[in-house]
């Protein structure tokens, strides 16, 4: 998923263009991931447009064609929308691109196909042990490890830290229990405590994945199960509960409506939960609020550990029909290796994909915030139909439900068997 939708959030294409000359590269020179080809003229490889800057791609396409000698790089930008079934008509080709950024929850829908590559033999190579859980865990189907994480981005607390002075806190909290408590002091003289939705169901699902559950699990038959019935779904939204009426957010919509961006520019509401990025929305909105803005990691139940997010970003994919397997490899290995992580880190603010290159983000108070929160990261679960549940979101409706007074027990039943039902609906 694009990590601005989080997002995942978050969880995307660049492709080196092939041209005229790529026809020459694919058909001649035969599939260097088993047979006697040699190092092929040209690697087709697609990255999401905005995904990264042109200063990054160009820096890279330098390097890797520096280091392997008589290898080309093209690459095109891919469009977002229609990006599905061109990724899923390409799988289907004998003539793929060699190298496919997807966003991390499509993995499971493009593995499905049977045209994404195991690359579970590459892991250890790419020290896959360091992984962000929650940017891992997607890429990661039945055993199986077909998406190499690339980038991550997860949401934190932007605060108001002229709200937070006046409050007297000094200090972010970094437990559930202080977490009330600021907000309830920030909750005070014409203030919101926070601007909270009633729909933010990312922010819920960190909550659930706290008290240890989940959206939906996985049964030893193979079938999905909705789990918002569960003591631990209804801990969790208990806690939302509590937290979203320390302001005066809609309980019947979403983050998007209205933008709370917008409504946090106003200056009366002390925190939002967003993904750093969102620190941009707001200062376009009020640009006096610039140098007043201020982040933490979403809190956990313990200082000892953050809460859980949702992480979304991108991961790599190799398709089964590249020609150049062993060649696309070595784009992936550079793409997700310590050099240029870093680079894109820098370049980007985003959450690199290994827990050990998080001081890549030193200096960066909403990236590193973004980063700390990372290694409590976790994804939706791996169903290639996620997306039937998102495309009418039970989980919205039972959220707003509880919160407008509805039974929290069946309430949640009828989310679970709504969840239930789209993710065995091809089964």
């Amino acid at each position: 998923m694009r990590p601005t939708a989080l997002p995942t959030t978050l969880r995307s294409a660049v492709a080196l263009l092939l041209g005229t000359a790529t026809l020459v590269g694919c058909s001649s020179s035969g599939s260097d991931g088993g047979s006697t080809a040699a190092t092929p003229s040209k690697l087709t490889v697609w990255i999401m447009r905005d995904s990264v800057t042109d200063g990054f791609l160009q820096r890279f396409k330098a390097d890797f064609e520096a280091g392997h000698a008589g290898t080309t790089l093209d690459v095109q930008i891919q469009e977002w929308d229609g990006i599905g079934q061109k990724i899923t008509s390409a799988l289907a080709s004998k003539d793929a691109p060699d190298v496919i950024e997807v966003g991390n929850t499509q993995v499971a829908q493009y593995a499905a196909s049977g045209g994404v590559k195991d690359l579970s033999d590459k892991t250890a190579d790419l020290r896959g042990a360091d992984w962000i859980p929650g940017l891992a865990e997607p890429g990661k189907i039945d055993g199986k490890q077909y998406g190499i994480p690339w980038y991550a981005a997860n949401r934190v607390v932007i605060y108001n830290k002229d709200l937070f002075a006046q409050a007297g806190i000094t200090t972010p909290p970094k437990t559930r229990e202080e977490w009330i408590a600021d907000t309830t002091k920030l909750n005070s003289g014409g203030n919101d405590g926070i601007y909270l939705s009633g729909q933010t169901w990312y922010a819920l699902a960190g909550f659930i994945w706290d008290e240890g559950g989940d959206l939906a699990v996985k049964g030893a038959d193979g079938k999905w199960a909705g789990a918002l019935d569960t003591p631990q779904a209804k801990a969790g939204l208990a806690f939302y509960q509590q937290l979203q009426a320390l302001g005066s957010g809609p309980k019947d919509s979403d983050e998007a409506k209205p933008l709370q961006a917008e409504v946090f520019a106003k200056g009366k509401s002390a925190q939002v939960i967003s993904t750093p990025g969102g620190a941009a929305a707001i200062l376009k909105a009020n640009p006096a609020l610039k140098d007043k803005l201020g982040f933490f990691p979403i809190p956990g139940k313990t200082a000892a550990k953050p809460g859980a997010v949702f992480t979304g970003g991108s991961d790599l994919v190799i398709p089964e029909s590249s020609r150049h397997q062993d060649a696309a490899y070595e784009v992936v290995k550079a793409l997700a290796g310590d050099k240029w992580q870093t680079d894109m880190a820098k370049e980007m603010s985003y959450v690199p994909n290994r827990t050990s290159l998080a001081t890549a983000l030193a200096g960066n108070e909403g990236a590193s915030a973004m980063a700390a929160g990372a290694v409590n990261g976790h994804a939706t679960p791996n169903s290639p139909n996620w997306a039937v549940v998102e495309a009418n979101n039970p989980i919205k409706q039972y959220m707003t439900q509880v919160l407008t007074g509805a039974d929290p027990a069946t309430a949640g039943k009828a989310a679970s068997e709504a969840v239930t039902k789209a993710l065995n609906s091809s089964n």
